[in-house]
């Protein structure tokens, strides 16, 4: 041969031609059998949604075998089979694994044997999230294409609010927040009437906060709040206004003056209920003292043993009934009203006689109207 291909050429090269072609229809037969859907390997759909994913086909001359199609779910652990969920063979179709998805699945073409063996799962769910296999066999031929389906939560509606005071040159935050939705939330904040943003505000896209500094009449209007993910996104809308702006210095300066008069007065009020009970006790202290002293002494006859009986008590300098001078200091109108009364019962001096007319001794009352 190497000498053949030394010498001619020419026949060497035609040789090899022949042996190439051959391997080439060879190989072509066992690929005969073609899927030729494109699209995305990750497909990304919310739930509640329909999705379809893709396997159209194309059949060789050659593939004269019966038309057998499969859909599984592929396991992600390589060591367990993959989960049958529908199949079509002999121009029927089968359906496999649970109940609930089954009623779900279906081939979204009348024939898949006509070239489309494409399905489609209504009302997603999050557990419909998994690696699909499409697989096309049609003696000789065979062909595979696997799409990975992930089921997310599209953000809820969106709750706009203001935060903090709408006077005028104070700060305002424009909140927006969704309460459902697959991370990553994303918050946009546009302004629907007045034109654009204000110039001094600030928009967070993480946390949804929109924060407008040194507010002014010309930032009042209409804003609008989107919420987006990968599978859908949701809108609020809210209105904004402006107050006149207020002194606050003055404000606070009122406050502690009326704080303080409240203060005052309170002190009064206090120093007066004082005073009324003083006054009230002082009173009642005074006509006890009077009903004491109003009565007067006991009038009685001298006779000479109670005369001798007086003078006695007189040498030893016993007093009885005393009357300090702190009475008449606390109360000096009360004192005179008594000395008032014991002038009107003062009883008059004894001069005492024996028999025989001389004078023995002379007695006197002091203002109590005992002797002295």
């Amino acid at each position: 041969m190497d000498v053949l291909c030394w010498r001619k050429p020419g026949v060497c090269f035609r040789k090899l031609l022949m042996v190439l072609s051959a391997i080439y229809l060879s190989t072509d037969m066992t690929v005969a059998m073609k899927v030729t859907s494109i699209g995305p390997q990750t497909v990304r759909k919310a739930r509640g949604e329909t999705v379809v994913l893709g396997c159209a086909f194309i059949a060789d001359d050659a593939d004269r075998g019966e038309l057998d199609i499969e859909w599984s779910i592929m396991s992600p652990d390589t060591t367990q089979k993959d989960e049958l969920i529908l199949g079509f063979s002999g121009g029927e179709v089968f359906h496999y694994g649970s109940q609930d998805l089954s009623k779900r699945l279906s081939f979204t073409a009348k024939n898949p044997a006509l070239g489309d063996a494409s399905i489609s799962i209504t009302d997603l769910k999050l557990g419909d999230t998994a690696t699909y296999q499409c697989k096309v066999k049609k003696t000789p031929g065979i062909d595979t294409r696997k799409v990975t389906l992930v089921v997310e939560v599209r953000p809820s509606v969106p709750r706009c609010s203001v935060q903090g005071s709408q006077d005028e040159g104070s700060s305002v935050s424009l909140s927006c927040k969704s309460d459902e939705g697959m991370i990553p939330l994303t918050y946009k904040w546009e302004r629907q009437s007045g034109g654009g943003l204000p110039p001094t505000a600030i928009q967070n896209p993480g946390t949804g906060i929109l924060l407008i500094q040194n507010h002014t009449k010309s930032f009042s209007g209409s804003y609008r709040c989107t919420v987006r993910n990968a599978v859908g996104e949701e809108q609020c809308v809210l209105s904004l206004g402006v107050s006149p702006s207020v002194n606050k210095a003055g404000m606070i300066a009122g406050a502690v003056i009326g704080a303080l008069l409240l203060l005052l007065l309170l002190l009064l009020l206090i120093w007066l209920l004082i005073c009324c009970c003083n006054k009230r006790r002082y009173e009642k202290e005074v006509a006890n003292e009077i009903r004491e002293d109003v009565a007067s002494p006991i009038s009685r006859s001298v006779t000479p043993n109670a005369s001798v009986h007086s003078s006695f008590r007189s040498i030893l300098g016993y007093r009885s009934h005393h009357i300090t001078g702190y009475h008449y200091q606390r109360a000096n109108h009360s004192v005179i009203y008594k000395e008032q009364l014991m002038d009107i019962h003062k009883p008059s001096n004894y001069n005492l006689t024996i028999p025989g007319g001389a004078p023995v001794m002379t007695f006197a009352q002091n203002r109590e109207g005992y002797s002295v």
